[in-house]
């Protein structure tokens, strides 16, 4: 049983031992982290956090210490409640494990990661906001410990690939006997936003799509509403997950893993899908593959096109002069039976008075007639003309500028906030087609060239103030995505635009999870009929930190409502759950499930599932061709006895992987 931990646990000056975690993070993610490696994988963890309260939140009333340590305290108690093992009756994931070290300094110097431990660590997270203090830190750890095993926090995805193959160099340079396959796990570079930016830009849809890639592949995990009387739900490759019998009710709450039966459930067997009626489900959907990152549309077309150089006022204008020369030009012909292009030339010089006046005594009455309306018709050009070359102007001035949400606007997704997260959901959403209107108080956010390279509607100011959700179309909008890195600034925008649209669909991103709670519950009661869901970003990327952590290949993690599925990467041979077992002996209901087999040969396998491979999968003479087994193989008959070399793609809930791995840890210790 998992005994209590205090809120400011006494440190001891040195760990006791080798082979523990350490976390060092100025923010949410990197206590979320502490607890799951703590709670879930039941590792010993030491955490670093800077002095004093959250850069971003200096109005906190706690120290990061003092937040972790509640935070600490507050899931042993829980675990306490539900007793050790829970419905499985599986153990204690934690039983015999010391709490929770906590240690404090401005900055992961030498001396503190050495204090830390870092020299006899296992593993190394450095989970901090700033990219370049997570840089030196890595740098630092290398050198101290070449065999630590490294996750990175990192927004710059390009810089990340570069210091992942720097510093695993640098790991085989230092210990030249390395084994390659711990060397494929020893630098790990995520994004807490590219981890999360899926699931929020999924908060404004309805029925939309989580993608998960591997091997140039896309999964595809598909929300689907439950089927009417006489249908038959389309089961798709498989069924991932049950959501709660509340799901579809817009009143209804989220459910998470304190919900019992009637909140989701996660890899149900067969019996329990077919018993579940009026339950939507998550079913992983047909596979397609990947190509290079698709640039996100620009909204309103590429380039410069007419409609936007020219207003529309104005096209309708000059409409109406051509179609005046033109209804001049074949009265000409007929009244005066000329050549139809000598008509249409005469009428163009009198349209510019450039012809000579019809007053010989062979110009009929016609003509002259014809000549004082193309002269009428000519002094309309002239202000056209001019209309026309100042538009042009200002829309060459206000190129670089940021566009303004158009008059005609609706069924678009409000965004609030351009940082790393907005920044992020922002392109999700571009690169689904879904209009965006973006509301930034900062010009000099992070994310603004993008919006202004994208062409999106945006309207800087303070969402706060009176008229700015207003400027946004607000009443027309779909959906309301409130992700600024504020929560009272998030919570006022999402009330004042219910105030405004009492139907509005508003996803929210919170901090203090007790906060979200009664956010949550109150927005529901007041709203029965309109969607509202909170998120956390550091709740959906602290599982997919954690398995790299534990040398895991985590492909990606999807939420279910409030709890969280991962899809992580397996070498079958020292777990005795899944090595000659078939896979239908091997899937556990609610734990993990074998979705796919590695077909290609140990030797040419890709070290990273997620990255697109170098080769094309459908060329004849490429690894994929027909008769060399390569790829992975998502048919997998139920009585395929998995073997020991081989390399499948699980769906696992995050105490399952942990199980998986503390059966692979008990084996290789015997």
């Amino acid at each position: 049983m998992l005994g209590h931990v205090s809120p400011l646990p006494q440190q001891p000056q040195r760990p006791p031992s080798t082979g523990h975690m350490v976390v060092c993070g100025d923010d949410t993610l990197g206590r979320r982290l502490a607890v799951e490696l703590r709670y879930v994988y039941g590792e010993r963890v030491t955490l670093l956090v800077p002095p004093g309260r959250e850069p971003s939140r200096p109005d906190a009333p706690m120290t990061q210490r003092a937040r972790a340590g509640a935070l600490f305290g507050r899931m042993s108690a829980a675990m306490n409640r539900n007793g050790a093992g829970g419905a499985n009756g599986s153990g204690d994931t934690n039983a015999g494990v010391e709490a929770v070290r906590i240690m404090e300094a401005h900055e992961p110097s030498d001396d503190v990661l050495e204090e830390a431990g870092v020299d006899r660590a296992a593993a190394l997270a450095l989970v901090y906001d700033d990219d370049e203090r997570n840089i030196r830190a890595a740098l630092t750890a290398r050198r101290l410990n070449p065999r630590l095993r490294l996750v990175i926090r990192l927004y710059n995805r390009k810089l990340g690939q570069h210091l992942e193959a720097l510093l695993d160099q640098a790991a085989a340079v230092s210990m030249p006997g390395l084994d390659p396959a711990a060397l494929d796990a020893s630098t790990t570079v995520l994004s807490d936003a590219d981890t999360a930016a899926p699931a929020l830009a999924a908060t404004a849809l309805t029925g939309s799509s989580k993608v998960i890639q591997a091997e140039g592949l896309l999964l595809r995990a598909v929300e689907r509403t439950p089927p009417r009387p006489g249908e038959l739900a389309d089961p798709g490759l498989c069924t991932l997950a049950l959501l709660s019998s509340t799901s579809q009710d817009p009143a209804g709450s989220e459910g998470s893993d304190s919900s019992g039966e009637e909140g989701p459930q996660l890899l149900p067997d067969l019996a329990t899908v077919n018993a579940a009626t009026g339950r939507g489900t998550v079913v992983l959907e047909a596979i397609s593959q990947a190509g290079p990152d698709r640039t996100p549309a620009r909204m309103g077309g590429r380039g410069a096109p007419l409609g936007q150089v020219f207003s529309r006022r104005l096209r309708r204008s000059a409409l109406g002069v051509a179609a005046a020369v033109v209804a001049l030009a074949v009265a000409s012909v007929v009244t005066t039976g000329d050549n139809p292009l000598h008509a249409a030339y005469l009428t163009l010089l009198d349209l510019l008075a450039m012809g000579d006046p019809a007053v010989e005594d062979t110009d009929s009455d016609s003509r002259q007639v014809i000549q004082l309306l193309s002269g009428m018709a000519g002094l309309l050009l002239l202000p056209l003309l001019v209309a026309a070359v100042l538009e042009a102007f200002g829309t060459l001035r206000t190129a670089s500028s940021l566009r303004r949400p158009p008059r005609g606007l609706s069924g678009h997704v409000v965004l609030l906030g351009l940082g790393k997260i907005g920044t992020r959901v922002l392109v999700r959403l571009r690169e689904l087609d879904i209009p965006v209107v973006v509301v930034e108080e900062d010009p000099e956010a992070r994310g603004i060239p993008l919006a202004r390279s994208l062409h999106v509607p945006t309207v800087l100011g303070d969402v706060t103030q009176e008229g700015v959700l207003e400027a946004a179309k607000i009443r027309r909008a779909r959906a309301l995505l409130a992700l600024t890195s504020v929560d009272t600034t998030n919570l006022e925008a999402a009330l004042y635009a219910r105030s405004v649209k009492p139907g509005l669909r508003v996803a929210l991103r919170l901090y203090d999870d007790e906060f979200a709670t009664a956010v949550y519950r109150t927005l529901r009661t007041a709203h029965p009929g309109a969607l509202t869901r909170s998120r956390s970003v550091s709740h959906l990327a602290a599982p997919a930190f954690a398995g790299a952590m534990m040398g895991r290949q985590i492909l990606g993690a999807i939420p279910v409502e409030r709890k969280v599925m991962l899809f992580a990467v397996l070498e079958v041979a020292g777990h005795s759950q899944l090595e000659g077992r078939t896979v239908e002996q091997a899937f556990r209901a609610g734990a993990w499930r074998v979705l796919a087999l590695d077909a290609t040969p140990p030797a040419d396998r890709l070290p990273d599932l997620a990255a697109v491979p170098p080769y094309d999968p459908l060329d004849p003479a490429g690894p994929g061709a027909p008769g060399r087994p390569s790829g992975l193989v998502w048919d997998l008959h139920p009585g395929y006895v998995l073997r020991p070399e081989d390399r499948v793609v699980i769906a696992a809930t995050r105490r399952g992987l942990a199980e998986l791995l503390r059966g692979q840890r008990s084996m290789t210790r015997r």
